[in-house]
């Protein structure tokens, strides 16, 4: 992470705004069917999204409105699920996964001009491994069986996510040539690479 000084602008409250509220309308959607694969839901596509655009400090902020959303009980997660206990299910560590995974995301997307390689990268650290880090434990010990049983299950969820990691680096460079201004200031003013031309 860069120690240069980020200051924070009117602009970017409304982007953790906006990136909290497409983190929510993305949970409100029903799981997507992909044949011969287990079905995808788009929650966690909207948190990588979130910390490959916002940046680590934006994208994790963003990630933590939704979950005070969760927090106090709103129905914001994917199948209408919300409240307190949300944490201590299942699913809690992954929440708390989707806070670390969001900054680890954009501490590499960020981490020079904004690039496929950078941003993908990011998004399978970040959105993949950061999450699954702490989501497999707490899953393991709520559910009472051995941690390799709760990684071997969740194996049926890794073409979902590497969807969702291709569609996200996708997605941001588009952004990034289309929409500049989506981007946190100090990452616009670095000269953005072109992917065809990014090693």
């Amino acid at each position: 992470m860069s120690t240069k000084k980020d200051p924070w602008v009117a602009r970017d409250l409304t982007r953790v705004a906006v990136f909290a509220a497409l983190i929510v309308v993305l949970g409100l959607m029903g799981p997507i069917p992909v044949p011969g694969l287990v079905p995808i839901t788009a929650q966690t596509l909207g948190v990588i999204l979130a910390g490959t655009v916002l940046g680590w400090k934006r994208g994790a902020a963003a990630v933590g409105v939704v979950l005070i959303l969760v927090a106090i009980g709103l129905p914001v997660l994917a199948g209408g699920g919300g409240g307190f206990g949300s944490f201590f299910g299942a699913t809690g560590g992954y929440l708390i996964g989707w806070f670390f995974g969001a900054a680890a995301i954009g501490a590499i997307a960020h981490s020079g001009p904004i690039t496929w390689w950078r941003v993908g990268l990011g998004a399978v650290v970040g959105g993949m491994l950061v999450i699954y880090a702490f989501g497999l434990p707490v899953q393991s010990l709520v559910a009472g069986q051995p941690l390799g049983v709760s990684a071997l299950q969740s194996l049926a969820f890794l073409p979902g996510d590497i969807i969702k990691v291709v569609i996200a680096t996708f997605l941001t460079l588009v952004l990034a040539r289309a929409y500049p201004p989506a981007f946190p200031d100090r990452v616009r003013a670095k000269k953005s690479v072109p992917a065809s031309s990014a090693a």
